[in-house]
């Protein structure tokens, strides 16, 4: 038993190995592409050797659009996709093949080039033969389809503007003697090419900022092309309506453990569930990023239960793994299985019992608190259960005209809907004026049995200042009568930096990043919401991204930004993206 895992190590160590290399070899091709695209002489020796007496190891071609087409294929083969595997395995084989039966001629054989270009080909494809098992990822079903609609579709747009830019822009004297058919595959053999022989086309001559433009134009259709057929797929089923009966009975025994816990309910998530059912993680595929949010659901000791199979499920399908406003307590344990940990911020907790408007270090907020009051402003407070159907299609209503853009921002903080049937457990704040109108509303979700967090802030423009804060320190005050105990308020991004980068003696590096964070604030509210929570002393509570290489925090920054809602993506209209929402609506 002990010899057979000791082989096995050693068998999945040098698979591994050999998908590294196979991976760098890339790469390296990858630069000696572009290399060849800046240094005018080597890409001119490159050519005339594939042209002439001399081939050159596999994918080494020459020019930009070699070196992005052999960049892609570093990245996908780095993601370990088996569709990249297959294409590479193939072409690399056919390549061998082909340079095998060159060498059977003497005057091939005598340049020994040809003799390294082939040696570095075989090694390619020994590579990726041993390194078969550790290209694993799938793709998308539709992605072969999708990536023949792409190329048959682009290359049709693409050579008719390409036909266009040469009509207005031939120069050739004798320009009368081509057609439209002419110029049509002049630049339909630019597009495949890269290059045409002018030769054959004696009445046009077009400008070399045309022809550059087709070459960009035949770049950006592969590049197409080459994402359609490597694309990871989309999304697994979002939450079931069984799904969703199984989350709520573990926040209903484990709730108290997350403020975050509420927040997994969102439909557009999916589950995956421990062996014992005990535990689940939650998460969101964007932009092939598996990015969960918050902590585990359910018993601590069940999570491991549930991080090793949507790890499993992340490598599966290529995509990235990724936790956004993990607690500490989950980032240990995430910890254990390959997440590394970067802070994000801190999470304001207020303890109702503790809260107190007395002191001299909340005067500003008494003295904002008390001017809101003589002004007649007062605050009702309810569970969303008790409110009455023609009431709660107002109180909609009025939130929906005063949301501040079209798009509603949230992910890992935020319920995403308002109003529903099954959420009759949250509370809401309606505060009205002095006459009774309506100015502002406040949505918090049920954290455990006695607490809550904050799901969502809407008021009048017009209304006055300090409504927010006015409602928040209602809420705290009346606590007790509605047996509340500790409150969740907004997340802080970056905190301690404000904190400390303010400090007497803070160091050069960290004033300079706050002046930085600053200066951001201004389009995102970043000290904004820092300073909106301190006032009223909350305790802060660390709130970590985790993740398992840095390479990847790009993408993953990238996927956050529009799981909240501060990126849109191109791609198919919002009313099919939502099509699954509105089945469990």
């Amino acid at each position: 038993m002990g010899d057979a895992r000791i082989v096995a190590d050693r068998e999945r160590g040098a698979a591994q190995r050999a998908a590294s290399f196979a991976v760098w070899y890339l790469r390296v091709v990858t630069f000696l592409n572009f290399l060849s695209a800046v240094w005018v002489s080597f890409g001119q020796d490159l050519r005339r050797h594939n042209t002439e007496n001399y081939f050159t190891p596999y994918l080494l071609t020459a020019g930009f659009a070699s070196g992005v087409f052999t960049m892609f294929l570093a990245i996908t083969m780095r993601r370990r996709k088996r569709a990249a595997w297959i294409l590479n395995l193939v072409l690399s084989g056919l390549f061998l093949l082909l340079f095998a039966f060159a060498l059977a001629f003497p005057e091939i054989r005598r340049y020994p080039q040809n003799w390294i270009s082939c040696i570095l080909t075989a090694a390619f494809v020994a590579s990726l033969v041993v390194g078969r098992r550790e290209f694993y990822a799938k793709g998308d079903r539709s992605n072969p389809k999708l990536a023949a609609a792409v190329a048959i579709g682009g290359l049709l747009v693409t050579s008719l503007l390409a036909a266009f830019l040469v009509t207005v822009t031939n120069q050739a004297h004798d320009a009368h003697r081509s057609t439209f058919l002419d110029r049509w595959r002049y630049g339909v053999l630019r597009l495949v090419s890269v290059a045409a022989d002018d030769s054959r086309f004696p009445g046009i001559t077009t400008p070399n900022w045309v022809n550059v433009t087709i070459n960009v134009l035949s770049t950006l259709l592969i590049l197409a092309v080459f994402y359609a057929a490597f694309r990871s797929r989309r999304a697994v089923d979002p939450l079931t309506e069984d799904d969703e009966r199984r989350l709520r009975a573990l926040l209903d025994r484990y709730g108290d453990r997350d403020s975050l816990g509420y927040f997994a309910l969102r439909r557009e998530k999916s589950a995956v569930w421990s062996p014992t059912g005990k535990a689940a993680v939650v998460y969101r595929v964007l932009g092939g990023v598996s990015l969960a949010s918050g902590d585990p659901i359910g018993d601590l000791e069940a999570w491991p239960g549930a991080i090793e199979p949507w790890l499993a499920e992340a490598r599966e399908h290529g995509w990235i793994p990724a936790v956004m406003g993990a607690s500490e307590e989950a980032g240990t344990v995430y910890a254990r299985h390959g997440l590394d940990a970067l802070e994000l911020g801190d999470e304001a907790i207020v303890e109702t019992a503790e809260f107190t408007l007395d002191g001299r270090a909340m005067r500003t907020v008494r003295q904002a608190y008390n001017r809101v009051k003589r002004a007649g402003y007062e605050v009702r407070i309810r569970r969303h259960q008790d409110i009455p159907a023609d009431e709660m299609a107002y109180l909609l209503k009025r939130a929906d005209d005063w949301r501040d853009g079209a798009t509603e921002r949230g992910f890992s903080m935020a319920l995403g809907r308002l109003g529903h049937p099954d959420d009759g457990q949250c509370m809401m704040l309606e505060c009205t004026d002095g006459d009774g109108e309506l100015r502002a509303v406040l949505s918090f979700v049920p954290w455990g049995p006695h607490g809550l967090s904050l799901d969502l802030m809407r008021r009048d423009r017009d209304s006055e200042n300090g409504l927010m804060e006015f409602m928040v320190i209602e809420l705290l005050n009346r606590a007790q009568e509605i047996q509340i105990t500790q409150v969740s308020l907004n997340f802080a991004m970056f905190r301690s930096v404000f904190e400390r980068g303010a400090r007497l003696g803070a160091g050069p590096v960290l004033r300079l990043w706050r002046s930085l964070l600053s200066f951001f604030s201004r389009w995102w509210q970043i000290e904004s919401l820092y300073r909106a929570n301190a006032k009223y002393r909350p305790i802060w509570e660390p709130r970590f991204l985790l993740f398992e290489k840095s390479a990847d925090l790009l993408r993953i920054g990238v996927a956050s930004a529009r799981a909240e809602g501060f990126l849109e993506a191109p791609g198919l209209p919002k009313w099919l993206h939502r099509k699954h929402l509105e089945s469990h609506g």
